[in-house]
């Protein structure tokens, strides 16, 4: 069962930040309009958490190794910890100007995302930094690459 919890909620602790992050970003420059922001991110709260809690229910499903117990745990662990992680990124946007609630939520998801890998890697006795260099990285190009994209959605369609 330990597994099962571990994995929903490193999954969705993950894909809730890089995934939010991301949709912010890209609302942020393509708009500029908090509100635009504000139900992109209740938006993917739920919808993208209950996509990607089905997602590792089939996932769990299909490697035919698993208890019925064990998948609704991964699946559960999956949905609350993407629901709320990505929930968590709507504080700053509402307490702050949306430029610097952009940054406060993205400082605060490489924090955690950097947290995360770090304990990941300790775990598995491999060398940290570049587990979390790697992690952060991508995130980083998540993040650029939807910038740039709402950017050029902007000019385009703006």
């Amino acid at each position: 069962m330990k597994h099962s919890l571990k994995l929903g909620f490193n999954f969705g602790v993950t894909s809730g930040i890089i995934t939010t992050l991301g949709l912010m970003v890209g609302l942020h420059s393509s708009s500029h309009s908090k509100l635009v922001v504000i139900g992109g991110i209740l938006i993917i709260a739920i919808a993208d958490a209950f996509s990607d809690a089905l997602g590792i229910h089939i996932s769990e499903e299909s490697e035919n190794k698993h208890t019925t117990k064990q998948i609704w745990a991964s699946t559960i662990s999956t949905f609350f910890s993407k629901f709320v992680f990505a929930s968590i990124f709507i504080i700053p946007v509402l307490l702050f100007e949306l430029s610097k609630a952009i940054i406060i939520g993205a400082v605060w998801g490489l924090s955690i995302l950097a947290i995360l890998s770090y304990k990941i890697a300790k775990e598995q006795k491999v060398n940290p930094w570049k587990v979390v260099a790697e992690h952060l990285i991508i995130t980083l190009v998540v993040i650029a690459i939807t910038h740039y994209l709402g950017d050029w959605i902007s000019l385009r369609f703006g």
